[in-house]
């Protein structure tokens, strides 16, 4: 007697359990056999995949049964993943059951998140988010693996951890080279350094400032950090639980120095990388670096620009700047507001460090002007951190036993594809919220906006990197009259004004221009070359066809944190939760290469726009 076998289904009384259990079964097995059809068939019509690094030795995202069948036959049986299960049990919620999942692979072990869906009487995943954490043999020295420090008994000839480290500092640029050389010693490269290290990636991270933190000290006096401070660990060393929420700049200048000290991160301060060159022969690139003002010369096999996605100033050629008498200088050089008390203040722009560079210059009894050029997205810090934040970044968050690692995995979780699909009701309670606040800042004649979709802060931040600003006070210098607003573009300088296209004159002592940051591959011109920089194309961005952001779509950050067309050559940057987590999978690419472990990439971008 033949007895047939009904496809599992999600329409029976079995738990949710026993669902992703069934599932993780069959797509392993399909997956396994490198059966793109059959794994493809256990996902809904509408469906995401999204991959950091475990099957793809890249960062991507697979959309729709066609993607997610081309992946499976391409790396299924290379892969292998096996083990695939529940992590802890799963959670159910109107309709979809959310399971966090581990799996091994041929070389790894992994981590994600499943979301199942019923999708004619079967369970299929809407999402799936799977992430490499380790490399297999390759483990970090950390918990039960952490290294001893010393060595009991009487040994001859001792050497201690302060000689060993002496003798590695002496001999890093000269008798060894570094694998591989990190350019730009923020947040973002002290993070991957710090990656690097308890991999044992042989690496340098060179900056310009003679101290790290000094990126941040720099800055104008006022800046303080806007995201909260749960958004903003560092890896392996999380901020104190009595860290301030917002941290100022100086404290986190010298957090950065403390925590290059502590996790042994080499790091030469008072460097500048001033060329770099690849060698097909030697596949090697040849970097000329001036370290404290002496030249010398670096050969690592692997050059990563850290130099941050808002790291290369955009300054306009504005007519009159020479003859204009007082100061001209971008945001980034903006010394603070002490020496421009009494005087008359320009700031051309209305984003973040505008806002904030308005607010300290009000305090310190300038006479200050905003020229807004176009339409700005504003939230209330408050408001960001209860609507926005919360739920994944907070106290509230913590002791739902959401941790800093599940929030990063949860946030990577949702495609960009349907991210602003989450957005969008967070910011309608906000403007609700605000409401008052909003009207008074229009009745000002601020341009506001919420993005092209409604969808707000953090997807024009992903698309665009810019036109917004998280407020902490300063707003309410603007919708109060305060700070005077104006509207237009600029059209040159005179000796002592800004004169705009309609002709309005604006008297000015000084002139900020918070005019924002250009693409990062600029920094890969002035380092190696323009046809390099064109090679590797333009840096951030989704392709979302969104103002500032064109297509076509390309579902994840152009460039950032994953192989390029450019070989040996990567962009690490952004802010400081993306500087943290992001860093574990550029890391675990690097040290992959640096141990032979073959590394071949799934869907390697395309370069759809240069810069």
């Amino acid at each position: 007697m033949t007895q047939t076998l009904e496809p599992e289904t999600a329409s029976d009384s079995r738990d949710p359990q026993a669902r992703v259990d069934a599932w993780l079964a069959r797509f392993e097995a399909a997956v396994s056999a490198g059966d793109g059809e059959a794994a493809a068939g256990l996902f809904a019509t509408d469906c995401y995949w999204r991959d950091l690094v475990a099957f793809t030795w890249n960062i991507k995202t697979f959309e729709g049964h066609d993607q997610v069948a081309g992946l499976v036959a391409d790396v299924g049986a290379r892969v292998a993943p096996s083990g695939m299960a529940t992590t802890e049990p799963p959670d159910e919620a109107d309709g979809v059951v959310t399971a966090w999942i581990g799996f091994e692979t041929a070389v790894g072990r992994g981590n994600g998140l499943l979301r199942l869906t019923q999708e004619d009487g079967d369970d299929r995943a809407w999402t799936l988010l799977t992430a490499l954490y380790e490399l297999k043999g390759h483990e970090e020295p950390r918990g039960t693996h952490r290294p001893m420090g010393t060595h009991h008994g009487a040994t001859k000839d001792r050497v201690t951890w302060q000689e060993r480290r002496q003798a590695e500092a002496e001999s890093l640029g000269s008798t060894t080279q570094p694998y591989v050389l990190v350019v730009g010693g923020g947040q973002g490269g002290i993070a991957l350094g710090a990656r690097l290290r308890q991999l044992g990636v042989p690496s340098l991270v060179i900056d310009k400032h003679p101290r790290p933190g000094d990126q941040w000290r720099n800055r104008y006096k006022s800046l303080c950090l806007h995201d909260p401070v749960w958004y903003d660990h560092l890896p392996y060393l999380k901020f104190p639980d009595n860290w301030p929420v917002f941290a100022p700049k100086d404290k986190i200048g010298d957090w950065l120095e403390s925590y290059v000290s502590i996790m042994e991160v080499p790091y030469w301060s008072s460097t500048v990388a001033t060329s770099a060159t690849w060698s097909d022969e030697t596949q090697q690139w040849t970097v000329e670096v001036e370290r404290e003002g002496k030249p010398l010369t670096l050969r690592p096999t692997q050059l990563v620009f850290a130099t941050g996605m808002s790291g290369k100033p955009r300054i306009p050629d504005l007519p009159g700047t020479d003859v204009f008498r007082g100061d001209v200088h971008h945001s980034s050089a903006h010394p603070g507001p002490d020496a421009y008390a009494g005087k008359k203040a320009v700031v051309i722009g209305s984003n973040n460090s505008s806002f904030d560079i308005c607010g300290a210059l009000w305090e310190h009894d300038a006479d200050v002007t905003m020229v807004q050029r176009s339409s700005t997205h504003i939230v209330k810090s408050d408001s960001l951190m209860e609507l926005g934040l919360g739920d994944l970044y907070s106290e509230r968050a913590l002791a739902a036993g959401v941790t800093t690692e599940k929030a990063d995995l949860i946030f990577a979780s949702l495609p960009y594809r349907i991210l602003h699909t989450f957005q969008i009701p967070a910011y309608e309670a906000m403007a609700e919220k605000d409401k008052d606040f909003y009207e008074r800042l229009e009745a000002s004649g601020f341009r506001h906006d919420w993005g092209d979709d409604g969808s707000g802060l953090f997807m024009k931040y992903l698309r665009r990197g810019s036109g917004y600003y998280i407020d902490v006070g300063a707003a309410e210098l603007v919708a109060n009259g305060d700070v005077k607003l104006v509207q237009g573009q600029v059209d040159h300088l005179t000796e002592d004004a800004v004169v705009l296209e309609d002709g309005t004159t604006l008297p000015a002592d000084v002139v900020v221009l918070a005019t924002g940051y250009n693409s990062m591959n600029g920094w890969v011109a002035d380092l190696v070359d323009q046809e390099t920089a064109d090679r590797l194309g333009k840096c951030w961005g989704l392709g979302s066809e969104t103002t500032k952001d064109p297509g076509p779509w390309e579902g994840e950050q152009r460039n950032m944190w994953k192989p390029t067309q450019v070989d040996n050559l990567w962009m690490h940057g952004g802010n400081l939760h993306q500087s943290r987590h992001y860093s574990l999978y550029l890391a675990l690419q690097l040290k992959a290469r640096h141990e032979g472990i073959e590394t071949p990439v799934h869907g390697l971008q395309e370069v759809h726009h240069i810069g």
